[in-house]
């Protein structure tokens, strides 16, 4: 079940992690790059993950989702975490072949079943979100290790960047980034098949696991 209700609008930080910036071997980005998921990408703890039959080259992405308690706009970054209600465990989804193919993210970002998330806990449960152990981890492998002190852009800095252009509303889904260690820039790659599980774990906010099937 997903633990949150259906939000206005998903909205994501492509190369928000130093790590991730490295292993690609490009330059930090000088401001947030953001993206959209469709809100039919929800799913929720032990739901499965479908790989349509179009899409040859799934991938898996460790976040952090921080869902928004108030209306905001124009917020600063000292106010940004007012506007916190919780945190999620998230997996973005990828559609690489999509993704690459199309020059912009969202039909490989957005496939039904590609956005993941629960557990929520309360934003006043996380004492500091930018001190997080964060994993990805395919049929008990551990692809990705890293830590949310690695955010080029911390969540206040995110939330207050977004609305300076977009009203964020109650309900709403940020996806912060992902770190070093997704299926696609491994060598040789890693990427998701029907069978296969997948595993995002975050200390302090929790485990989420999925089976991966073939729709």
């Amino acid at each position: 079940m997903v633990p949150i209700e259906r939000p206005g609008k998903i909205v994501c930080v492509g190369l928000n992690y130093r790590d991730h910036a490295e292993e690609q071997g490009v330059e930090l980005p000088a401001a947030p790059l953001f993206f959209a998921k469709y809100t039919t990408c929800l799913i929720g703890p032990g739901d499965p993950i479908v790989i349509p039959p179009l899409v040859t080259k799934c991938d898996y992405e460790a976040e952090l989702g921080v869902v928004i308690g108030t209306t905001v706009k124009g917020i600063g970054k000292e106010s940004a975490f007012e506007a916190v209600a919780g945190y999620v465990v998230a997996n973005d989804v990828s559609a690489r072949d999509l993704q690459f193919a199309d020059g912009q993210w969202t039909r490989g970002k957005s496939p039904d079943t590609f956005c993941p998330v629960g557990p929520l806990v309360p934003a006043s449960e996380v004492p500091d979100p930018h001190a997080l152990p964060i994993r990805a981890i395919l049929n008990g492998d551990v692809l990705q290790d890293s830590t949310t002190a690695n955010l080029i852009f911390g969540i206040d800095e995110v939330i207050s960047y977004a609305s300076q252009t977009s009203t964020l509303e109650a309900g709403d889904l940020i996806l912060t980034g992902t770190p070093a260690g997704v299926g696609v820039f491994r060598d040789p790659q890693r990427l998701m098949q029907p069978g296969d599980t997948i595993t995002i774990q975050i200390d302090g906010v929790g485990e989420l696991t999925n089976p991966v099937v073939a729709g």
